[in-house]
């Protein structure tokens, strides 16, 4: 069950397919997530296509197999995308996000009952809760798969995923990776102006989860071997977390490092100009 093996190229090709899905369909319905979205592509992409164990031939349980949650829902575009590509269902149905009636919401649903989507998203700070009972139910189960979740940096903010981070390190988690996407911007401006996060690192550190840093997530070279580290570093009786710098926007030159693109949709002319520094690998739907 590990459909995919790709290489840097690939997986190059992939994400610049993914980035132009994310576009496309933000821009369709003058509503959604771009900036986050297209900053966190290397990271699903690389999960999806390289790092992770899983089936497209959806199962609920996911006995056996990796399984990725995501924390900071808004960004369900890249999600939807990826899993698109990844032949959960038809690309084509990208073409329905958040219209009336679709399985592909603003927010990821369970109810309509989207291959690969094992929980609603979107209620910031709850996906470290759910990936780490997830990820204790592997180890009740004795399955030696991992579990994988994303949030976002401003997500921090909420008081729940520390309570998480404390409750994993003392149950010896180690069978879990979480990434925190650090773009450093929030829907409200940039995180350091909104709220600080201090110093991250030595937050986990002292909440007992081991911590490595990718300076460059938008940069495979970068983030694959910090995946293959953190992958090593699992069963150890740590939890692991991965501080992931990424650019909101990435990718689209006049969307890079903004807030302003956290929840903003591109009109006409600003999609045909993303759309020109985005090559297309796999096709549009």
């Amino acid at each position: 069950m590990n459909p995919f093996n790709y290489e840097t190229e690939q997986l190059l090709d992939v994400a610049h397919q993914v980035r132009r899905d994310i576009v496309r369909m933000v821009h369709a319905v003058n509503s959604g997530h771009p900036g986050g979205s297209l900053g966190c592509t290397e990271l699903l992409v690389a999960l999806y296509f390289k790092q992770m164990t899983h089936n497209p031939e959806f199962n609920m349980n996911g006995e056996g197999e990796d399984l990725f949650f995501l924390s900071n829902g808004h960004i369900s575009p890249v999600w939807y995308s990826v899993l698109a590509r990844a032949g959960y269902f038809d690309p084509k149905e990208l073409s329905t996000f958040r219209k009336l009636d679709s399985r592909l919401q603003g927010h990821p649903t369970t109810h309509e009952g989207l291959p690969g989507i094992r929980i609603a998203s979107g209620s910031l700070g709850q996906g470290p809760s759910v990936a780490i009972g997830a990820a204790q139910v592997k180890k009740l189960n004795n399955d030696d798969k991992l579990v994988y979740v994303l949030t976002g940096d401003g997500e921090l903010e909420e008081g729940q995923v520390w309570e998480a981070a404390m409750y994993a390190a003392h149950h010896k988690v180690d069978n879990i990776i979480w990434a925190v996407d650090y773009n450093g911007q929030q829907i409200d401006g940039p995180v350091d102006a909104v709220m600080s996060l201090g110093n991250l690192r030595l937050k986990f550190e002292s909440f007992g989860w081991k911590v490595l840093h990718c300076e460059n997530g938008n940069d495979f070279a970068q983030l694959l071997p910090t995946l293959e580290e953190a992958k090593s570093l699992t069963g150890q009786g740590l939890p692991v977390v991965i501080l992931m710098n990424t650019q909101m926007g990435f990718g689209v030159d006049f969307m890079m490092g903004s807030h302003k693109w956290h929840g903003v949709a591109p009109n006409d002319a600003q999609l045909e100009q993303a759309l020109v520094q985005l090559k297309e690998t796999l096709n549009d739907y």
